[in-house]
């Protein structure tokens, strides 16, 4: 096996505090990998690096001055000039997180993606379609997301509306409030499931089906066993593997522009005989097994009974 490279990903709009987590995380001497490091810095705001505090030495930091430079053989090249075994990145807030996966190296691996937002911002944001939509990128590949300047967001309705923004984009990202005597509060919202996971036949409502197939990409062991019923589209795809399909809905995260087709691979053996785009009623099976599509191990389905099925009311799902 290649060696990988570790990607700790820093990600959120330009003054958030990104800059401000990274310098703290590389005076931490716990963070000391003894490994090169490559800081990789894709916007430059008000505050600037102090290399001189790091707890380690050997950390070469890069600048992209246009997003031009965001490319497969340019980040080769600084891995190469940087000795670098892991990598820090900085990454720019108004730059869609697939385009850095896009041109990552094969032998970078992303081992941890951070958020930061502004308590001051953060609600405007999300208020506004095109910069929500570039929030829920993040958020939805984030592990956590800090709300700085926490006093302007610490009553109940702005805990509600900042937990359902980021529940809309992931239901395995946690949230702390971080004020600035230091003190640091976590969201503690509870976040029931809509369905019962230990029903002999888990039954996915059709307005349910985003939050369970969120659910069960961010905690796929929570599914390994269980049999499922839900009403999908049938995509036939080759991306789908031998004797499979992907039974899945259009979902949207924020607005129309941002709607894309979600589901997971499926072995049917009379998948031929399923129409493009036709709607089923499928009970399935789930399994976690290495799968191309999600380039290592992920949910698949193995169908147990597949039927006709209606088209929902709402037939572009939600993630809330």
């Amino acid at each position: 096996m290649a060696y990988e490279i570790p990607v700790y990903l820093f990600v959120g709009f330009l003054e958030s505090g990104k800059t401000k987590f990274i310098q703290e995380t590389m005076e931490d001497p716990q963070f000391d990998s003894g490994d090169k490091t490559l800081l990789l810095v894709c916007e430059e705001g008000e505050g600037e690096y102090d290399p001189d505090k790091f707890a380690f030495g050997g950390v070469t930091v890069e600048v992209l001055e246009d997003k031009s430079q965001l490319n497969r053989a340019y980040l080769e090249q600084l891995t190469k000039k940087s000795g670098a075994g892991r990598v820090v990145v900085e990454y720019n807030g108004m730059w869609m997180l697939n385009d850095l996966f896009e041109a990552m190296p094969e032998s970078w691996a992303v081992y941890q993606c951070l958020a930061t937002a502004d308590g001051t911002t953060i609600k405007v944001y999300a208020g506004d379609n095109a910069m929500r939509g570039l929030m829920l990128d993040k958020i939805s590949r984030s592990e956590l997301i800090v709300v700085n300047r926490a006093e302007e967001v610490n009553d109940e309705e702005s805990r509600v509306l900042i937990h359902k923004l980021v529940r809309q984009a992931s239901r395995r990202c946690d949230i702390a409030y971080e004020f600035a005597d230091g003190s640091v509060a976590y969201d503690d919202i509870p976040d029931p499931l809509p369905f019962d996971l230990n029903a002999p036949v888990i039954q996915i409502a059709d307005e349910d089906f985003g939050i369970w197939y969120m659910d069960c990409q961010d905690d796929p062991q929570k599914y390994a066993g269980k049999t499922v019923c839900f009403t999908a589209q049938v995509c036939q795809t080759p991306r789908a593997g031998k004797n499979s399909f992907v039974p899945g809905r259009f979902a949207m995260t924020c607005c129309v522009q941002d709607i894309q087709f979600v589901g997971f691979p499926c072995r049917y053996d009379a998948y031929k005989e399923l129409k493009q785009r036709d709607w089923i009623r499928l009970t399935a099976k789930v399994n976690l097994k290495y799968h191309p599509i999600f380039r290592g191990e992920g949910p698949v389905l193995t169908a147990l009974k597949v039927e006709p099925g209606q088209k929902p009311q709402e037939d572009v799902v939600t993630f809330s």
